[in-house]
């Protein structure tokens, strides 16, 4: 039995499905992997179910009807994760842009360091992208900036999605009042444990563009994501997370 469960949500992965949860079971610390699958028309799911016959113990599924947002499969597999004895809970992409090799820093932050939430950061140490436009860095950046300044944060990487959180923080965050799906459900994860007191750690990382598949990214993430923000701090200022 892992005391570690790294969620990973899909939609339409069937080109990098099977490397990924190889290579996160090749790590030198035992991890175990729930994927969340929106339905994918390509067929990830059962591409899933076959790995499972390979790896009974360690690999799960949970499959949903629809296409339902990156937030709605990571709540949905936190809530999964509670009802497990999981102690760290991770947060990753199935398209290798968070390295799998990377997973071990973050549990070690939260295991052995003492940080609540570590977060695998583009922006604390320079700006670590590979392969994105100019445009798309600047957009992530800025938003990261205009998050801090908005919410009081100090993290440097708000939009990040390569996490690892105590269980402790997932049980004091109310899932079923995190309201958004995009990008902003990143925002949202980390400003509820912000604002609960809970230590927020960033680990700086290689963040590197997929190679195969499409980007689920579209307009309106963004927009999520830039007015969100301002609901968050207006609303944390009159009701407690």
């Amino acid at each position: 039995m892992s005391d570690a469960l790294v969620i990973i949500p899909t939609y339409n992965e069937i080109e990098n499905i099977e490397a990924i949860i190889r290579s996160v079971f090749s790590q030198e610390k035992a991890f175990h992997i729930l994927v969340v699958d929106d339905n994918s028309p390509d067929e990830t799911a059962k591409r899933v179910k076959t790995l499972q016959n390979k790896f009974p113990d360690q690999l799960f599924l949970l499959e949903r009807n629809k296409k339902e947002g990156l937030g709605g499969a990571y709540i949905a597999g936190f809530k999964w994760a509670l009802e497990k004895s999981y102690t760290y809970v991770f947060e990753m992409d199935a398209d290798f842009s968070h390295n799998p090799d990377d997973l071990v820093k973050l549990y070690r932050a939260c295991a052995e360091e003492g940080a609540d939430v570590s977060v695998g950061s583009r922006y604390v140490k320079g700006i670590t992208v590979v392969n994105w436009p100019l445009s798309r860095i600047l957009l992530s950046y800025g938003a990261s900036r205009y998050v801090r300044f908005i919410t009081g944060m100090k993290v440097k990487d708000s939009t990040a999605g390569f996490i690892c959180y105590r269980r402790a923080v997932l049980e004091a965050i109310d899932l079923n009042k995190v309201r958004f799906i995009g990008y902003a459900f990143q925002i949202e994860m980390k400003f509820k444990a912000y604002k609960k007191g809970f230590q927020i750690v960033e680990i700086p990382v290689i963040f590197k563009d997929r190679i195969k598949g499409k980007s689920k990214m579209s307009g309106s993430i963004i927009s999520e994501a830039v007015f969100g923000v301002i609901s968050l701090k207006l609303k944390s200022l009159f009701i407690k997370s």
